[in-house]
């Protein structure tokens, strides 16, 4: 499919730069939703993900299933507000926990990664089996695209029927290029603030398995290559950083997805570089529609006086079209 028109996204008006736009929604967005209940998610290699359900039981057939960023959690404001849409409009919604990330510590010593997407496949197949749910459209933030896309597109013969439309927005198709954005300067803050988050757990899971895991003088990491290098890497197979962010990238994937998909990217995302717009991709793919609007920011996309996000109404308006068909 080509590439779709830019849609034209209004922000509000002192939100004026990529920056701003991705900041002040993470920092002060409030949106008033509340989850009804929460499910305990047993895997099969002994840990556990923590899945926030919109009601107490099931009342629609229609779910969607959305899927945080790294160091994110169901509670992030692009993920409450897009269960609350759906769930006003003819869905249930689940916004699941990744490992580690739902306020309770996992029991292994690996965590969860851009290049991980059984946890959400398990989470697709227990919704499936569990709970009945005849159509499913997945949707992923930054690292939750990765996994949202991933979980589609490696397999693509063994995805569920039921499954829909996937949609991901602020995605890093190519893990080099957001690590490669993030060192910059003026782009530190963010850094600092995912490397102080996961320090947090590193330290933990150091005292937990202390044989495995050393977090003496973590807080000299200042990048992620040697936050990857040190963590990421051995403690889910992968040689160093460069092998991780290669066999990680979702990027190589996108060819193969077989169901409706749409991929969102901000041109003003700072955690983004041009090798982050698979322009060639969705240009040989029909299943897979790209747009690239000029705002919107990382995960932001807010809009001039209104509760809902541009990528909200957009996903809800794109499921519509994608499960009515």
């Amino acid at each position: 499919m080509p590439l779709l028109p830019k849609p034209i996204i209004t922000p509000p008006l002192w939100q004026f730069n990529g920056h701003i736009q991705s900041i002040y929604p993470s920092l002060f967005r409030k949106v008033k939703f509340n989850y009804a209940r929460r499910e305990r998610l047993e895997l099969p290699d002994g840990d556990f993900v923590d899945l926030d359900w919109s009601s107490e039981k099931k009342l629609n057939n229609r779910l969607v299933i959305i899927t945080h960023g790294l160091e994110g959690d169901s509670t992030r404001h692009y993920v409450t507000g897009m269960a609350k849409l759906f769930s006003t409009n003819g869905y249930d919604a689940l916004g699941w926990n990744c490992r580690s990330c739902g306020g309770e510590i996992n029991r292994l010593p690996r965590f969860y990664h851009h290049g991980d997407a059984n946890d959400l496949r398990f989470v697709i197949e227990h919704a499936i089996a569990v709970h009945g749910y005849e159509a499913i459209v997945l949707i992923g933030f930054s690292m939750g695209g990765s996994l949202t896309f991933r979980a589609i597109a490696e397999n693509p013969i063994h995805v569920p029927s039921q499954v829909k439309a996937a949609i991901g927005f602020s995605v890093p198709c190519n893990l080099k290029g957001s690590v490669d954005a993030l060192a910059t300067k003026e782009n530190a803050i963010y850094r600092k603030r995912f490397l102080r988050k996961l320090g947090v757990k590193i330290k933990i899971k150091a005292t937990l398995f202390p044989d495995l895991i050393n977090a003496d003088g973590y807080d000299e990491i200042d990048d992620f290559i040697g936050f990857d290098n040190r963590y990421t890497a051995p403690l889910h197979g992968y040689e160093n950083a460069l092998d991780f962010y290669e066999k990680a990238s979702v990027g190589p994937y996108l060819k193969n997805i077989a169901i409706p998909s749409l991929m969102v990217q901000a041109k003003n995302d700072p955690f983004l570089l041009p090798n982050c717009m698979p322009m060639d991709v969705a240009s040989n793919n029909p299943h897979l529609f790209l747009e690239i609007p000029e705002n919107g920011g990382h995960c932001g996309f807010m809009l001039k006086g209104d509760q809902y996000t541009w990528a909200e109404k957009r996903a809800l308006d794109f499921a519509i079209q994608q499960v009515s068909a």
